[in-house]
């Protein structure tokens, strides 16, 4: 089945789940599409099977905590960030195709990984707060410095400076949290804490779109995501619902009454199957997925 406007307006909640007892910080899909991987500020790891829509497996990591979590290459492999020891981690992005992964500090620096060693593999040092992101090939990265410039980096030889330095207008009112390459590579998606989602190209750095409309009174950093075909770009807000914009005509294409109690902090697509997965930050810490309903019956569709 073809991801259309019609399909995104008829996703519906399918399942539930409530096993958090707090905040849940961060999700990510398998690249085989056929697990979610959620961290939490309860300091756990819960693990959901999306084929048979059940939890398969809950891991603590009480001494260190959890969160920026996503998968590695691998889908029995995990990554992610400690929230108790000195140092936040504000981005944490795995490569597409290695063991190489990025990660961005509030201490301004960008440090680049190999899960194979302990030691950073490179270093760099910044004029403000990073995000950052691997493009599809892992061939390149991206880094977006002080909520108004892009850099664009070679992997093998990100030592020499960027190879190319997109200048974009600051917004005022809010600050980036967090970016994106689109899975065809063409598209960059800029995540704010405010109440816009901003979408660049990726070759050029002109500025190609910028989604409005979001509800965020709280200046929380809320996740947006592509469709897997990079045709929709998906975004949470703080009054419990999920707006959905279409990359190329820049026009809202549905907004998901989903019932979310509290902030949609994130939102994920899942790469192989047409489901969408969120979670909200309220007390009840849920997780939802949604499915197309086609007639009657919530169907999982390859796509």
């Amino acid at each position: 089945m073809k991801l259309t406007d019609n399909v995104v307006r008829n996703f519906r909640v399918a399942k539930i789940f409530r096993e958090n007892t707090d905040r849940i910080n961060s999700i990510d899909f398998s690249s085989n599409g056929e697990t979610l991987i959620s961290s939490s500020d309860d300091d756990s790891i819960v693990i959901y099977d999306c084929i048979n829509g059940t939890p398969k497996k809950t891991l603590n990591s009480k001494k260190y905590g959890v969160d920026l979590i996503c998968y590695t290459h691998a889908v029995n492999t995990a990554l992610h960030s400690s929230t108790k020891v000195d140092g936040i981690v504000v981005t944490l992005n795995m490569s597409p195709v290695n063991d190489s992964f990025l990660s961005g500090s509030l201490d301004k620096t960008i440090r680049i990984w190999d899960l194979r060693s302990q030691n950073c593999q490179g270093l760099m040092h910044l004029p403000g707060r990073p995000v950052a992101a691997f493009d599809p090939e892992g061939l390149i990265f991206a880094a977006g410095i002080n909520s108004e410039c892009v850099k664009l980096y070679d992997l093998r030889s990100f030592d020499r400076g960027p190879f190319a330095n997109f200048k974009l207008t600051q917004d005022k009112d809010c600050d980036w949290t967090g970016m994106k390459f689109s899975p065809d590579g063409k598209l960059i998606l800029i995540s704010t804490n405010g109440q816009i989602v901003r979408l660049i190209d990726a070759f050029q750095g002109n500025p190609l779109q910028t989604f409005m409309g979001i509800a965020n009174n709280k200046g929380i950093g809320l996740e947006a995501s592509f469709s897997p075909d990079s045709q929709f770009v998906f975004s949470g807000s703080t009054d419990g619902r999920i707006h959905c914009w279409n990359t190329d005509t820049g026009c809202k294409v549905a907004v998901l009454n989903c019932d979310h109690p509290g902030p949609v902090q994130c939102v994920q697509f899942d790469p192989k199957y047409m489901m969408l997965a969120t979670s909200c930050t309220n007390m009840r810490r849920v997780v939802k997925f949604y499915h197309h309903r086609h007639g009657h019956e919530s169907v999982y569709c390859s796509t």
